[in-house]
């Protein structure tokens, strides 16, 4: 029996699947009894069931203002693990898919005197429902996106009718990372209350974190696609035991395992999605216990209440868990 009901589940229809640029196709989803959509704030993004049994998140790139349909963007993973390739391959106007909830680990602020985006190819995908958040609201805002070539744009058309003409930028490098934007140089100045969003592959973002290291840690804002290769932690990966204080049950972890994997081996299920500690699905509070937190999403004050179960582990000889 399911420790956690998913609720917000939908059954949407695909209403049209379109070549966005190389590699890149987008798939617009809606309600198949043509009701309107829920609701979603810029940068949030959904579960997608593929027809494969495996669940990937998607970032929702359309509008929010725009209930009638849902559009996510997909690049075609040479060497993913089969969730790209599923989309491109498997999925087909007028398939059912099932989908959601909505999650949003990457939220614009709401009180920013101006708003700089960085985008690194697929990383348009949370940094365009920005966009149009940002130019429908008249905001302060500035997008740079940065690509090997126009055919590796997705979306370039859409977005230059959403984003004034003098706030897109289009950093072509012919890929050489060199030759487009100064990442280091552009950002060598930290603006007050100006809040940096960037998304993109990992030489991408880490040259993006490196360029803002010197700005206050509220300013800045990433959403990774891909779990770095290089975050470590400086604890030991020792068993230790959990405690579910809905259901009484004490459960030990050990070493090599995860605290998703220790549940499932009792019957137990707990939703996931990504397994990597990048997209919330298997966020849950904790009561007591010390953890050594792994994720990519979660700030300071959801550290101090919550975990994700699927990569993160106890530092503490036992952890509480509210499941």
């Amino acid at each position: 029996m399911p420790i956690e009901n998913i609720n917000s589940q939908l059954q949407l229809r695909v209403n049209a699947i379109r070549f966005e640029a190389e590699g890149i196709h987008s798939f617009e989803l809606v309600n198949p009894d043509r009701q309107s959509l829920p609701k979603f704030e810029a940068g949030a993004h959904i579960d997608v069931h593929l027809p494969t049994g495996i669940v990937r998140s998607y970032s929702l790139t359309s509008d929010p203002a725009d209930d009638h349909r849902w559009i996510i963007g997909v690049l075609r993973e040479k060497n993913g693990q089969g969730g790209s390739q599923a989309m491109h391959e498997k999925v087909r106007v007028g398939d059912l898919l099932k989908v959601g909830p909505i999650r949003n680990a990457f939220p614009l602020s709401q009180n920013a005197r101006h708003t700089i985006l960085l985008a690194g190819g697929i990383g348009i995908t949370p940094l365009k429902s920005m966009a149009h958040y940002l130019a429908r609201l008249g905001a302060s805002f500035e997008l740079h996106y940065c690509v090997r070539s126009e055919k590796n744009a997705a979306f370039l058309h859409e977005l230059r009718l959403i984003v004034p003409e003098n706030q897109f930028h289009l950093h072509l490098d012919s890929g050489i990372p060199e030759n487009g934007l100064n990442i280091q140089e552009f950002l060598k100045k930290p603006l007050d209350n100006c809040h940096v969003y960037f998304c993109g592959p990992a030489g991408f973002l880490k040259a993006c974190e490196e360029a803002t290291q010197h700005w206050p840690t509220e300013l800045i804002h990433s959403e990774y696609f891909k779990a770095p290769l290089t975050k470590t932690s400086n604890i030991a990966d020792g068993g230790f035991e959990i405690h579910l204080i809905r259901s009484g049950a004490k459960i030990y972890v050990q070493p090599d395992q995860t605290i998703v994997r220790a549940i499932e081996l009792t019957g137990r299920r707990v939703p996931t999605s990504c397994l990597s500690g990048l997209c919330g699905t298997c966020k849950v509070n904790y009561l007591d216990g010390e953890v050594d937190h792994r994720d990519y999403i979660l700030n300071d004050d959801e550290r101090s209440r919550c975990l994700t179960v699927c990569v993160s582990r106890a530092s503490s000889k036992s952890l509480s868990l509210d499941l």
